[in-house]
């Protein structure tokens, strides 16, 4: 089913733009919560008039998500963890334990926008991108510490 999307969504695309979905995503999901309109001729003549605010929506959101890169491109988390055999862990180090830490620090992401291949499963320090637009990955730097008190 094709639809016309009415804001940016990470794995369709941008807004304004047309893309092709299941018929049970689109009908169970996207035009209900109005993420999505269908694509009809009509439709598409009413996107076309709305073009501009679009854009303009895109240039902003891009602006916002920049701006915040060149802040979180600064941010260093410290998280402590149980150790055993010098540096490994007993558990791992995932995106909740991120989030929490950058939450901690005032700075609000979601937890799916950090691109976390692996769990972290030894101490060091790693460099984690973090997702905010399409094409705007800044690097957040991870240094897992050994806890102390265990």
């Amino acid at each position: 089913m094709k639809v016309i999307l009415k804001e940016t969504i990470d794995t369709l695309g941008i807004v304004g733009s047309e893309c092709n979905v299941a018929p049970g995503y689109a009908r169970n999901y996207l035009l209900p919560q109005g993420k999505a309109i269908e694509s009809t001729p009509q439709n598409k003549k009413i996107i076309e008039q709305a073009r501009a605010k679009f854009d303009l929506q895109i240039a902003k959101e891009r602006k916002i998500a920049e701006e915040m890169a060149e802040k979180i491109q600064k941010v260093e988390c410290t998280i402590k963890a149980k150790v055993h055999e010098e540096t490994r862990l007993y558990g791992s180090i995932t995106t909740h334990d991120i989030k929490a830490s950058l939450n901690d620090q005032d700075i609000t992401i979601e937890r799916r926008s950090i691109l976390l291949t692996e769990p972290i499963k030894e101490t060091g320090e790693y460099k984690v991108p973090v997702r905010l637009y399409k094409d705007v990955e800044p690097e957040i730097t991870i240094k897992v510490v050994p806890d102390e008190e265990a």
